[in-house]
């Protein structure tokens, strides 16, 4: 196995493994440079549903996004092969997707990982970037991190949707449901290594104790800040590709393509452990 570390802060290019069959000190190896890299490329997988299914359950619990389902399609093509118009809910929603967020912050329960792989692409656009948000953290002036120590947001999909115009009913989808939006702190330190990382995104809004203009204008200040080279990665994808990242540190986001051409990804999403993934009490 080669562990290649990209020009940015995040990321390597893993080869000379398949995942379809790891043995021990392989997985070792791969859980060893996910928490270093945070993402991991692994080119040429072709990896079958069961598999991918089941790399993921290494990391994890599986969460199934679909009731009965633990890998879902990210796909603006219907099963009948024809494209979803860009004002129906699931393109809305891919749509969304083209903003930096984190996976299932807005869940009581937040995501530990991400695994993509790709099935059909089109002919230009459709990469995924993600950004290092441990070493935006790290880039912060002393007084931005003195002002937003003790800052918690709440996190939303009806919210980070509506600012796109797609307004959602509950029960729409994953994540579009009647409980008690989450409240996370900005600053979440990493279970496993201990590095302190910025936890924002399209998702997060109403930091408790600042006005709407004032917590929005913070949110989006951040992002910005933190959303920028050498802290950006960017994967032109080709098929059989398949990637892992780590949700606790890393914002992610879709880039726009040609939505008159298929983009069909599969996708898997792991639960985080609720002793650190959970939401603060209100």
């Amino acid at each position: 196995m080669k562990v290649s570390p990209t020009d940015a802060t995040l990321g390597a290019v893993v080869t000379g493994i398949d995942l379809a069959s790891l043995d021990g000190a392989a997985w070792r190896g791969v859980e060893d440079a996910f928490h270093e890299h945070a993402v991991l490329i692994f080119p040429d997988q072709h990896l079958s549903a069961e598999a991918q299914i089941a790399f993921g359950a290494r990391f994890g619990r599986v969460e199934q996004l679909v009731p009965g389902m633990e890998i879902v399609p990210i796909s603006n093509q219907r099963k009948d092969g024809s494209l979803l118009e860009d004002d129906e809910h699931q393109m809305q929603v891919l749509i969304g997707n083209e903003g930096w967020h984190t996976d299932s912050s807005y869940m009581p329960i937040s995501a530990k990982a991400s695994i993509l792989s790709a099935h059909v692409l089109p002919s230009s656009g459709g990469e995924t970037e993600w950004a290092d948000m441990r070493s935006a953290f790290a880039a912060l002036d002393d007084a931005m991190r003195t002002r937003i120590e003790g800052f918690a947001a709440y996190h939303s999909l009806f919210h980070s949707q509506a600012k796109i115009g797609h307004r959602a009913e509950v029960g729409a989808g994953y994540g579009f449901y009647e409980g008690e939006q989450p409240l996370r702190p900005l600053v979440k330190n990493h279970p496993v290594t201990g590095r302190p990382a910025l936890y924002i995104g399209r998702h997060a809004y109403g930091i408790p104790g600042l006005s709407e203009q004032a917590s929005e204008q913070l949110l989006a200040d951040l992002v910005n800040f933190a959303c920028q080279p050498p802290r950006v990665l960017q994967h032109r994808w080709s098929v059989g590709d398949v990637v892992i990242w780590d949700n606790r540190c890393v914002l992610h986001r879709a880039r726009p393509y040609d939505h008159r051409q298929a983009r069909v990804m599969q996708h898997t999403r792991i639960q985080g452990d609720p002793a650190t993934e959970c939401a603060l009490e209100s």
